[in-house]
């Protein structure tokens, strides 16, 4: 019996048009044994909940650069609740203010990863924190 791969989707949600991370990441998650899915750019979060629906994902990884994170972040959150998703993992990532962190969390985000940090301490943190 194979053990099931964890299914991640990576989306930018958004107006931001800066994508060279969530590839790298995406790669990097591939690489690791990991289902990647990749939404591409400018994603509404009504598009990201759907697609998280439809992948039957285990963990979204968002990536933001434009700022918008608190209300784009939040709203992932709402669609994710309403559609009873909370089992997923939500992580995000890219040019977060540390001031904006905890209410990103009080949301319902796991983590927030900045710049520069590995690929291989985001895979640690997925496989470690995944719900059973």
């Amino acid at each position: 019996m194979t053990e099931k791969k964890i299914r991640a989707m990576v989306a930018k949600p958004g107006l931001d048009g800066h994508d060279r991370g969530a590839k790298v990441i995406s790669r990097a998650l591939r690489d690791s044994g990991m289902e990647v899915i990749y939404t591409g750019l400018r994603q509404t979060p009504e598009q990201i909940v759907s697609a998280a629906i439809q992948e039957d994902i285990d963990v979204l990884l968002l990536s933001i650069l434009s700022g918008a994170h608190d209300h784009l972040f939040s709203a992932i959150m709402q669609g994710l609740k309403e559609k009873k998703m909370d089992k997923v993992l939500v992580i995000g990532g890219g040019v977060i203010p540390q001031e904006d962190i905890p209410n990103l969390k009080k949301a319902g985000v796991s983590e927030i990863f900045g710049p520069g940090t590995s690929t291989e301490t985001i895979i640690t943190y997925v496989k470690e924190h995944l719900p059973s």
